[in-house]
């Protein structure tokens, strides 16, 4: 198949080199197929982008793991912007682990995520909300940065502690309780096997290692 380029000798015309285009095939300004950059980021999706440009070229096709990486981006890029009803979840992940991270933001009636923005501080999460105060409740962690920035844009939002941290602070306050009531040792008094004939002599005096089976 070949693609022809044009050229326009109008003066007032904007394009001067308009390009054939293939609407659900080809695009003017592609070096691959629709249909192959759809098996391309669906295999990287499954896999990696490194791993699906190394499985592709086994097919005698040549495309780098950068490439790839663009396809996807152009594509997230060009999809609609998620909309969110009144009630958000906030949490934060791990793009690397004790280096780099990042916030979500999920719909609890869909539970979709909605966003996803650089950082925990809560300054881009500052941002989100400015641009969507119609949120009037927030279930959120114990981050005291997603605290203060909810108190800040949206001070009237009611803010909900998540189940798990709820569950947590309970175990937290049962585990100091059983530590300061319940002793870390219990010793079993020497005369309680006084009166039971059928335990070996050894079990009865405290102190003393297992003649038989500890040598």
């Amino acid at each position: 198949m070949q693609i022809y380029d044009y050229e326009c000798t109008s003066d007032t015309c904007a394009l001067f080199a308009p390009t054939e285009t293939f609407d659900g095939f080809l695009s003017y300004n592609s070096r691959m197929t629709n249909r192959l950059e759809d098996f391309a980021c669906a295999l990287a999706v499954e896999t990696s982008c490194e791993a699906s440009a190394r499985i592709m070229k086994s097919m005698n096709i040549k495309i780098s793991g950068d490439t790839i990486i663009r396809l996807l981006l152009k594509r997230y890029s060009k999809q609609p912007a998620e909309t969110c009803g009144s009630s958000i979840g906030i949490d934060d992940f791990a793009f690397k682990k004790r280096h780099t991270y990042g916030t979500i933001i999920v719909d609890e009636a869909t539970h979709n995520p909605v966003a996803v923005l650089d950082g925990r501080d809560g300054t881009a999460l500052k941002e989100w909300l400015k641009q969507n105060k119609h949120v009037t409740t927030v279930t959120r962690d114990r981050a005291s940065a997603y605290a203060k920035a909810v108190e800040e844009i949206l001070p009237d939002c009611m803010q909900i502690a998540d189940r798990f941290h709820l569950h947590q602070n309970l175990m937290e306050a049962v585990n100091k309780i059983l530590g300061r009531e319940v002793p870390a040792t219990n010793g079993i008094p020497v005369n309680s096997f006084e009166n039971n004939a059928d335990l070996p002599t050894y079990q009865m005096e405290a102190g003393k290692k297992n003649p038989v089976e500890c040598g």
